[in-house]
């Protein structure tokens, strides 16, 4: 049984340091919109 708790409260921690890097992620850093532009050429109009 303390195997399981071990291995159950390191996953737990794991869980919260990732869920912590996504929130200060989506949080902290903001993005910088670029255009974006793909040229397409007239033969694949043509299918």
């Amino acid at each position: 049984m303390p195997t399981t708790f071990r291995f159950l409260t390191r996953l737990a921690i794991l869980g919260a340091i990732f869920a912590g890097v996504i929130y200060a992620l989506a949080t902290y850093i903001e993005p910088t919109p670029e255009p974006v532009s793909v040229r397409i050429s007239p033969e694949r109009f043509a299918e």
